[in-house]
């Protein structure tokens, strides 16, 4: 698992059309509940025929948040969900001072077809400008749908993204991209674990990469309506049981809420300090808890334990 309260820090992923003039007053002014993180996207909110003109619009974004950095305002991570690697090459070059403010690139469909080409450009991108892009793949392509083929180009694509696992900040998960694939989509009162088919692809995803890669919830579509806020609360719920940290956004209503999901309970955080804190000298490895309400053990639930207090560092802890 992963040992750095960075990967687990991307958290509530806002998800922004690159072309939108008014997103860098927004960030400046703070208009959006903290903390979060911004993708600026230039892929599938963008019309092929204003490509051109949103990564116009958005590197003049990006100039006027690194402008005003002076300013003391929260700084969210923000990615640039591209189209292709050759994009990526392309606006690392032309933001110029302002890629200081980048965290990095979305690739979406990620897939053999594009993997081994998105990751030789992000490494000879992050050596000629001396800069650390991470890069977040979003598994989406149609190719993991098949049962003959989804271990294999799932496992695949995990042996090429281990040649950059530092550079990998997360792997996520197209949701609605899959369900199009099956003309699936859920009511405000569904999850998309309740969707079986859906459901076991995004159980593959988190067994092939969980162990070494933190890996994020798919987006949630309903921000306003009737019991929308409690439609994804119950899905967070199950998307932090079944080992997602951190969620697609396409609204800031939806920030809160991912943040109160990934908060942990003094509980928690107490057993967690207990657990990595065992003495060696002591004769057993396991224990009750702080709480004296359930068993604690050193050789199965340590990772857990770090986890409990990555999370604490970046979403706080329940009052």
């Amino acid at each position: 698992m992963k040992d750095s309260a960075f990967y687990y820090s991307v958290g509530a992923l806002l998800y922004c059309p690159a072309n939108k003039t008014t997103i860098a007053d927004a960030v400046i002014k703070e208009r959006f509940p903290k903390p979060y993180s911004l993708a600026l996207c230039l892929e599938d909110t963008i019309r092929d025929d204003r490509v051109e003109e949103a990564e116009q619009i958005l590197a003049e974004s990006l100039r006027a948040i690194n402008a005003a950095k002076l300013s003391f305002f929260y700084l969210p991570k923000i990615f640039i969900r591209v189209r292709s690697a050759k994009q990526i090459n392309y606006l690392s070059h032309i933001l110029g001072e302002s890629a200081g403010i980048l965290t990095g690139f979305i690739l979406p469909k990620f897939s053999l077809e594009n993997a081994d080409l998105y990751i030789e450009t992000i490494q000879a991108v992050n050596q000629e400008l001396s800069r650390h892009f991470y890069i977040m793949p979003i598994m989406e392509s149609p190719s993991i749908i098949p049962f003959t083929d989804r271990y294999q180009v799932l496992y695949t694509l995990k042996e090429k993204l281990d040649r950059i696992e530092e550079l990998v900040l997360n792997i996520r998960i197209g949701g609605n991209d899959l369900c199009h694939c099956f003309g699936f989509r859920r009511n405000h009162n569904q999850s998309i674990h309740d969707i079986k088919p859906i459901s076991h692809i995004l159980s593959d995803i988190v067994t092939v990469f969980g162990m070494d890669y933190i890996v994020s919830g798919p987006v949630w579509e309903y921000y306003r309506g009737e019991n929308w806020e409690q439609g994804l609360s119950h899905e967070l719920k199950e998307d932090r049981l079944c080992g997602l940290i951190g969620k697609t956004v396409i609204h800031p209503n939806q920030i809160p809420s991912v943040n109160a999901a990934y908060r942990v309970s003094q509980k928690e955080v107490n057993d967690a300090l207990a657990i990595l804190n065992w003495k060696p000298e002591l004769p057993s490895l396991v224990s009750g808890s702080v709480s004296g309400e359930r068993m604690n053990e050193y050789k199965t639930h340590s990772n857990w334990a770090k986890k409990i207090l990555f999370l604490s560092e970046n979403f706080g802890i329940e009052q």
